[in-house]
Parts: structure tokens; sequence; C-alpha cells
């Protein structure tokens, strides 16, 4: 049954990832790693496998055993989630005839609630970014956009110019997966991003302004994820935020500032380009936190 080198299957399975469900290069990358542990782990066993129908969920728990040491837990159920996709992906191949992972079940997930801002502390961050040179104005367009769209910090960096729709007040986004959504953005967002590509035209002559990347760092490159979170800690370092603040911080304060509000989970479900509404279902612990304080407070007969 099994006649492919382990590390041809590997491959294989990877460029599955990438044709079949348009993963991203570091998607790809930590699927590979995962992998690759569990098999390193289970060649260093006092009982290594040959050929990979040895592989038992006896195998697994021993690995989740060992991960369990100096993991959390939500990284354990990634590298399981790689280590089943992994071998799914073998049993439709034909190579092997049954998935040891269905035996195994995920490590449950602590619950907790997602960082976020107050509106007060949200409003204190972006009126502290100054407006003067064409970095500030930079800065300023990146995060009004974070905030009013609410969508992921590598989402924001790989789009152009061309994906802002400055009449119809939407972006089109592209997602994990390279999904496709177009999200709503507020005006304050705009003239934010208009102001810095017009000082970004006048500044740079040769640049065409309806095409390239959105944002671009100071050698004119398109900004990068890593580059955006370096800027928004400076920022808030600077204003004195207690609270730990990265770019997906800003997402959990769009969403739950949305919530807040009254907006419909389903209608934050789409904002946020979750596929399964579970996933967005955890920022209404921090609304019903709220909506408790409120009670307690209000309430003539507590």
């Amino acid at each position: 049954m099994e006649s492919h080198p382990k590390k041809t299957l590997i491959d294989s399975f990877i460029e599955s990832l990438a044709a079949e469900k348009g993963y991203s290069v570091h998607t790809r990358r930590a699927y590979r790693k995962d992998i690759q542990n569990f098999f390193s782990f289970l060649a260093e066993s006092s009982q290594p496998i040959v050929e990979l129908k040895q592989v038992d969920g006896m195998m697994l728990r021993g690995y989740l055993g060992f991960l369990h040491r100096k993991n959390k837990k939500t990284t354990i159920a990634r590298k399981l989630s790689a280590i089943r996709s992994f071998f799914k992906f073998l049993v439709k191949k034909g190579i092997i005839l049954e998935n040891p992972t269905e035996l195994v079940l995920t490590p449950k997930q602590d619950k907790t609630i997602p960082v976020y801002l107050s509106v007060d502390e949200m409003f204190r961050l972006l009126d502290s970014i100054q407006t003067h040179t064409l970095l500030d104005l930079r800065n300023r367009a990146i995060f009004e956009t974070l905030y009013s769209s609410g969508i992921r910090v590598a989402e924001l960096a790989g789009m152009n110019i061309s994906d802002v729709d400055f009449s119809a007040a939407v972006l089109q986004v592209s997602g994990k997966g390279n999904k496709q959504r177009i999200v709503p953005v507020g005006q304050k967002a705009l003239a934010a991003i208009k102001a810095y590509r017009m000082r970004l035209q006048k500044e740079i002559g040769q640049i065409a302004i309806s095409s390239g990347p959105l944002f671009l760092n100071r050698f004119h490159k398109r900004l990068s994820p890593r580059s955006i979170a370096r800027i928004l800690q400076k920022l808030v370092d600077a204003v004195g935020l207690l609270t730990p603040v990265s770019p997906h911080a800003l997402r959990h304060t769009f969403a739950t500032h949305m919530l807040d509000a009254g907006a419909d989970l389903r209608a934050v479900q789409e904002l946020l380009g979750h596929k399964s509404l579970s996933t967005t279902q955890k920022y209404t612990h921090v609304s019903i936190d709220r909506l408790m304080e409120t009670y307690d407070r209000a309430h003539p007969r507590k």
C-alpha cells in the first residue's frame, strides 16, 4: 500500500494546500513543520515506525502528552489539526486505509475573552497620531482603516489602492484562502487614506496614485504586517495605554464595539470574514459582561 517516501508525500500534501485551499506560504510552512516535528518525535521513540500505516492513536496520544509539557492548548490543537489533515490526505490518496487521528480528541480549549480597547481608549489612540509628515499620514490611515473595517493586518498589508472604492465606501479584501469579500469602511478612514495618498503623490512624483500597494514603507515598497505591528507598539507606548495592544486587538475592538452598539452577530461574522459563527461568538462574552455590569448598576431590584 505504501511505496512513496514520506518526504515526497509531505511535499505533495503541502502543494495541495496551496492548489486546493489557497493557503498562504506562512500557513503551509507551519503545516510542514508541525508534521515533520511529529515524525521526528516518532523516530526518537522506543518503537520508531517504518511505514505510515503503523501510526496509531496510542502514538498520537503519546505525542500530545509530550506537547502538553511546553505548549498551550491552542498550539497543541493547531499541531494536531495539521497532522489530522495530512493523514486525511493519505487516506484520500489511497496511501493508507484508515486515519489514525479520528480516534484522538482535540484538546478542549480554554475560553478566553479577547483583548480590546474601550471606545475612549480607541479614540485616544487614533487622535494621538500626528498628521504632519507623510509617515504620520500613513500611520493615521492604517489604524483608522483597521478600526473602521475590522480587517486582519495581513489583509490590510496586502491591499492595493485599487481595492479601495471611495465612492461606494467599501474595501475589496482578500482573506484567508484567497477568499474575497466586500467590507464597508467609514468616512474618517477614507479621508485619512486620501490625505496620505495625496501627500504620497506630491512627494514621489513618479508613483501612480491609481495602482500599486495601498501602504508603503519608507523605501516605497509594500508595508509588511510586522512593520505595522511595530508602528502600533510605538504609538501605544507614546499614548500610555495600559491594555496590551496588537493589530489583532484592533480587530477585536471593532467586533466588540459593533456588537455593543447592537450589530447582528451574523453581520459581524460576514464583516470579519469568519468561516464559522462560533468564531465570532467569542466576542459576545465581552458584550454580555458589559450587559451584566449595566444590569447590576441600573436595575432597582437586583
